[in-house]
């Protein structure tokens, strides 16, 4: 599992591991039943501390992701299709408002950024 963390991201690294992470299983790449690295072995990969990858772990499974047992560790849980679609639209939401931000200091109208939006389709 490829985790790449950046020092230059305004995102803190545990929240980079559990966006990583969760666009790994919606793509499909992470499989219901795979199992994630050990919190350890994933901290002494990445050279982080164990809080951390503790911390993107419980985040991930707040959020349904994956689950942990004792003693066995964690694993992708089993995909609920609407839990998918609610994740993948909250992450449009998110790019769609830095071009809303964006659209507004360049003096982009509305009906310009769904015309754009019209054209990508």
């Amino acid at each position: 599992m490829d985790i790449i963390i950046s020092n230059s991201s305004n995102d803190p690294i545990y929240l980079q591991i559990v966006k990583q992470i969760k666009a790994m299983i919606m793509s499909g790449e992470l499989k219901a039943g795979d199992p994630l690295p050990s919190m350890r072995n994933m901290a002494m990969q990445m050279r982080i501390s164990l809080i951390t990858t503790k911390r993107a772990y419980e985040e991930l499974e707040r959020d349904g992701f994956i689950e942990s047992y004792t003693g066995k560790g964690s694993f992708v849980r089993a995909q609920n299709q609407e839990l998918l679609r609610e994740e993948n639209l909250k992450q449009i939401e998110e790019l769609l408002q830095t071009a809303v931000d964006k659209a507004k200091v360049a003096g982009v109208s509305t009906e310009e950024l769904i015309d754009i939006l019209k054209t990508l389709e």
